[in-house]
């Protein structure tokens, strides 16, 4: 890994992670960083965790664990609990988990940091493309834009979950997101 530049990428699920982590691999000496505190209930979050662990394990790859500080969260989107999936609660969110990823690459000394949130059909890329950058003004750390559901990266990611045995959710992660109408 010498003489790549060293990428903090946050992953929001392991599924999320296959595709982003097959296509940058190469080019980027990476660490996978697991900061969640809006997925809930504890049980989904411990789920999710334990697989991105695992899938890590599996590849080869270093994976760091932020804290579950949900509370925090929370206050961070209190207002926005009636907001759509999609809406401003979740560029909050995205800003909320990015900010954190990006001052942890600060204090650790990485070069740039990235998301895997982009690989979501459900996910705008332009808003957690926006929030990654925000993050990045704030600390004055290197942003990783990118789309990676573009090119069928979705479906690699659906591929590459299968063959890994993957769990793969049925809802963002947040409390708000697994109502009812």
């Amino acid at each position: 890994m010498a003489g790549k530049t060293k990428f903090l990428l946050h992953v929001c699920c392991a599924p999320c992670s296959t595709h982003v982590i097959e296509s940058l691999k190469e080019k980027l000496d990476i660490t996978c960083y697991f900061y969640n505190p809006n997925i809930w209930p504890i049980s989904e979050y411990r789920t999710r965790l334990k697989d991105a662990r695992g899938f890590c394990r599996r590849i080869g790859m270093p994976i760091m664990l932020g804290s579950y500080d949900s509370e925090l969260w929370i206050l961070a989107t209190r207002g926005f609990e009636d907001e759509p999936e999609g809406g401003k609660r979740c560029e909050i969110c995205f800003y909320f988990r990015l900010l954190d990823t990006a001052r942890t690459a600060s204090r650790l000394g990485f070069d740039l940091f990235g998301t895997t949130l982009t690989i979501s059909p459900h996910k705008n890329p332009e808003a957690v493309n926006e929030a990654g950058r925000r993050a990045g003004r704030v600390t004055g750390m290197a942003f990783c834009e990118g789309d990676y559901k573009k090119k069928d990266g979705f479906l690699r990611s659906i591929e590459l979950s299968k063959k890994y045995h993957l769990y793969r959710q049925s809802y963002c992660g947040c409390r708000y997101s697994i109502r009812t109408p």
